[in-house]
């Protein structure tokens, strides 16, 4: 009765202490009033006060994107002190979650950062994982920062003007996230209000042909570019019709600009533009949403495009619009929604690529939440169209190609693990060979090395312990997103889901499981200097009728958590706790609740006593990477005799070898304990009989085969009498 009581107390300080957890983490999946996406007064739904010093009163939005201007009360005027943004007015950069940090964001009229606030956000690890106090205080580095400056994760390397940032240790992608959602927002606005000037490009020289190419010619030459948003891209049911088609294009070009709209309408375009100014073609070819926006107002602006041109936007105001009335390209599709639009600013080049952008209105499936997001296409004008042909162009690094240069040794020493372990992993045969019952160090030395550095570069090194969260986060990309950009952010992880899709398909799910996973190899590794250290005597195994009913656990885990995603992504990955590696790896058995702590230490300590408790009974990674490990290409070898023999289940620490000698390579660890006994010819029943039987008739023991068995004898044919003869 102590113990139930001890045990309830247990569980009830667990629940206490996640409700504290919840409690404190007031901006995670935050319910925001509608109206703070929507209505003009954006401080009326949003504590701009907190991140402007100061300001006293505020304007409504304006500009796009979009902004509101700060105001202190100065001798009875009006001062303006600075600028307040709303991220997603500006960018919708998602997170790790899938889902973008929501930050308001306060920046003085120098462009200097003023204040920072988080909203809303959908990252579980700084719920219950690493505190959301993480996230304040990484954002706070930003305060006093010029909004000009080349602010990078990492450290500051003054050489190349780069201002570094101190990571949240275990949630890169988040801060890599966040870093993009800052200097978007601040450099866009900073540029729409002066004081970031716009950049001064080298305007066009067009080359003429004369010639009118088709409609397939001008999209294959990519002087028309298309943009597709499909129905799940922003939140609805998939359907076999996109969310809007549209195509575009430059019309200052006089071959693209004359095949598209005749002699007669190109000639009175241009006629009508003034120096510097710039059209281009947009029609609607699929879909019901207009990209002019149903609440377009005569005097407005179409807050549905936009053109980008490196840090530069252009938007457009009803002036900018001109009717389309057809194309006259031979081939060109239908359509039912047409314009022409004007880019007016000299920073604008066709020489140089740029990017046509749609703002879609995207629905929150969890949350019925509505917010903006962008989606955008590049356009280059083709060389044969510009006199000397493209300028040469050096793009800055994407973030996550920043992060794999940075991390490029780190990277290479992780890499160079994975295939030396799968390499090792390719030979077991021989490895297995060399070794016996009583002697594994020809195997062992290799797969114990695997686990220590798994243990301490892997895991507490590089933070790189796969989840059941990355499994649901990429089954959620699938159906709805997929981008690569996000997945790309954590090259650790990157290369291991490689790793080990490659290896569950090749061999089955062992050699991830029972060589390299940070937790599964902590777990053994107690459990082996627990046997070394005296304690092998209080070691055991579950009974194979117990152990047959509670390995299925870890199946209800995993389809209960992939279940629960379907409604709330969140919730599956507040309950994804399941999982002690981020008490462990990520967070540290001592930086959490006790409740988290007792866990993850509590399963450690298990492990000392009983082989891998949580690997064969609860964990859902586990159990998503068994199900394809039925489809693995090759499998662990078995005599005829295996089907009665029972010296290798007995020493299977995964208890994977059934009652009828079948090995199910769901549950196989790859020990390869069975298989140094397959040829062993003193610890293999068969062998060892067979063994006994030449020596006991004065036979020669032959290699053992491919097969597990001694290589036949075969008698030597007699020779004939006539051979003797002649010799």
């Amino acid at each position: 009765m102590k113990f139930l009581a001890a045990l309830r107390t247990t569980l009830l300080s667990i629940l206490l202490s996640s409700a504290a957890s919840l409690a404190l983490a007031e901006t995670y999946e935050a319910k925001l009033p509608d109206e703070i996406n929507s209505s003009p007064e954006l401080c009326k739904y949003a504590p701009c006060t907190e991140v402007l010093p100061g300001a006293t009163s505020f304007s409504e939005r304006k500009g796009q994107p979009r902004y509101v201007e700060g105001y202190a009360e100065e001798g009875g005027k009006k001062k303006l002190v600075g600028y307040v943004m709303l991220s997603t007015d500006i960018t919708d950069t998602p997170a790790y979650s899938g889902k973008p940090v929501i930050t308001l964001i306060g920046m003085d009229t120098s462009g200097h950062f003023v204040g920072v606030k988080i909203l809303k956000h959908s990252e579980p690890i700084l719920l219950l994982g690493i505190p959301e106090s993480s996230l304040v205080r990484f954002n706070q580095q930003y305060l006093g920062k010029f909004v000009g400056e080349n602010i990078e994760i990492g450290q500051s390397r003054p050489e190349e003007n780069i201002v570094g940032l101190d990571a949240i240790s275990g949630a890169t992608v988040t801060v890599i996230a966040q870093n993009q959602v800052m200097m978007t927002s601040g450099t866009a606005v900073a540029r729409q209000v002066g004081i970031l000037k716009p950049t001064i490009r080298e305007q066009a020289r067009f080359a003429q042909t004369g010639t009118k190419p088709d409609w397939a010619t001008l999209v294959k030459e990519g002087a028309v570019q298309r943009i597709v948003v499909t129905p799940e891209q922003v939140g609805l049911p998939r359907g076999s019709q996109p969310f809007i088609e549209l195509w575009f294009g430059y019309l200052n070009q006089p071959d693209v600009g004359r095949a598209v709209l005749g002699d007669g309408p190109y000639n009175s375009l241009m006629s009508g533009l003034k120096e510097g100014e710039h059209a281009l073609f947009v029609i609607r070819t699929g879909g019901k949403e207009s990209f002019k926006g149903s609440g377009f107002v005569r005097g407005g602006i179409y807050d549905r495009v936009q053109v980008r041109q490196g840090a530069d936007s252009f938007t457009f105001r009803d002036t900018d619009a001109a009717n389309l009335y057809g194309i006259a390209a031979p081939g060109a599709p239908a359509f039912n929604e047409s314009s022409i639009f004007i880019v007016r600013s000299k920073a604008f080049s066709a020489a140089y690529p740029w990017k046509f952008v749609f703002l879609g209105n995207r629905v929150d499936r969890a949350t019925g939440a509505r917010s903006f997001a962008n989606f955008d296409t590049e356009y280059w004008l083709p060389a044969q169209y510009l006199q000397g042909g493209r300028p040469e162009v050096v793009k800055p690094d994407a973030p996550w190609v920043r992060v794999w240069k940075t991390r490029a040794p780190e990277i290479g020493l992780f890499a160079a693990l994975l295939i030396a372990v799968a390499t090792v992993y390719a030979f077991r045969d021989k490895l297995t060979r060399r070794a016996t019952r009583t002697n594994k160090w020809p195997v062992n030395v290799f797969k114990y090395s695997a686990w220590v550095i798994s243990i301490g570069f892997v895991g507490f090194g590089m933070l790189a312990q796969p989840s059941i969260t990355q499994v649901l986060t990429w089954f959620h990309a699938l159906l709805f997103q997929w981008k690569w950009e996000l997945f790309l952010s954590d090259p650790f992880i990157f290369l291991f889901w490689i790793f080990i899709i490659v290896t569950v398909f090749i061999w089955g799910r062992g050699l991830f499981c029972g060589w390299l996973c940070p937790f599964g190899s902590l777990s053994e590794l107690l459990y082996k200097i627990g046997g070394a250290v005296g304690l092998k005597r209080f070691q055991f195994q579950l009974p194979r009728k117990w152990h047959n009913r509670l390995k299925w656990v870890k199946y209800g885990v995993f389809f209960g958590l992939l279940a629960v995603s379907m409604f709330s992504m969140g919730l599956a990955e507040k309950l994804a706790e399941v999982e002690p590696f981020k008490t462990t790896f990520l967070v540290g058995l001592f930086n959490r609740s006790w409740p988290y702590t007792l866990f993850a230490a509590g399963l450690l300590g298990l492990s000392i006593f009983t082989e891998r408790p949580f690997c064969k009974y609860l964990c859902p990674l586990g159990a998503s990477l068994a199900m394809p490990s039925t489809f693995r290409w090759f499998g662990l070898k078995r005599k005829q005799e295996c089907d009665t023999c029972k010296a290798c289940a007995v020493g299977c620490g995964s208890q994977a070898i059934d009652e009828n000698g079948r090995i199910d390579h769901r549950e196989c660890l790859h020990c390869l304990d069975c298989m140094v006994l397959y040829t062993d010819a003193h610890a293999c029943p068969p062998l060892a009989q067979e063994r006994k039987r030449r020596t006991k008739a004065g036979l020669p023991l032959t290699p053992i085969g491919a097969d597990g068995y001694f290589i036949p004898i075969k008698p030597a044919p007699a020779r004939t009498e006539a051979a003797a003869t002649t010799n």
